[in-house]
């Protein structure tokens, strides 16, 4: 017969042969898990990543595309207000004793288009400057980047300290400058006799 010691010997032997067996099966099973849980992992995080790089894409797309159109919805209120409005012409304005002088600035127009009129101790200078804009047909398809040139209507009202004699002023008209010659009105003084 087989002592006790002999049997507890081989069944101990046994157990650490199944348990070191056990720890290779759930040690590989563990790697085996661990490799495809990573690769899972890794496949998954590409996908976002993926799906955020396009997403974030497209978002800059639509910016970009929101910002141009309202630079263009500013650009076309603006030429709306300056067609309006009506803006200031260009002017040096110079005194003498006896005269005013002024020079104004109108680029671009005729004579025709300019339009003058003087008051007891004011003058008023008026015309209208076509967009260049305006000057391409439709079929240009032309578009306005840049708007810095006056358009639209443009005058300027100059009042004065003394009275002007109207019927002297005298205005003319050379590459794009108006010269306004604006005598002032004397009026000479008379002695009063007190009774």
């Amino acid at each position: 017969m087989v002592d006790s010691d002999t049997i507890e010997t081989k069944i101990s032997d046994k157990k650490e042969e199944f348990e070191e067996n056990v720890e290779d099966i759930e040690e590989e099973e563990f790697e085996e898990e661990t490799a495809e849980t990573f690769e899972d992992k890794k496949e998954k995080g590409k996908n976002i990543a993926d799906n955020v790089i396009a997403d974030l894409s497209k978002t800059i797309d639509e910016f970009r595309e929101n910002i141009k159109n309202m630079q263009k919805n500013a650009d076309q209120k603006y030429q709306d207000y300056k067609k309006s409005t009506v803006q200031t012409l260009d002017i040096d304005l110079v005194e003498t004793k006896d005269v005013y002088y002024i020079k104004a600035a109108v680029p671009g127009v005729s004579k025709d288009e300019i339009n003058i009129e003087a008051g007891d101790n004011d003058i008023t200078i008026e015309t209208t400057f076509t967009p260049y804009i305006e000057e391409f047909d439709e079929e240009d398809e032309a578009e306005l980047i840049v708007s810095a040139i006056k358009s639209g209507k443009c005058q300027k009202t100059v009042r004065f300290e003394n009275s002007i004699d109207i019927e002297n002023i005298k205005a003319k008209f050379s590459n794009g400058i108006v010269l306004i010659t604006l005598p002032k009105l004397i009026i000479p003084k008379h002695k009063v006799n007190v009774e």
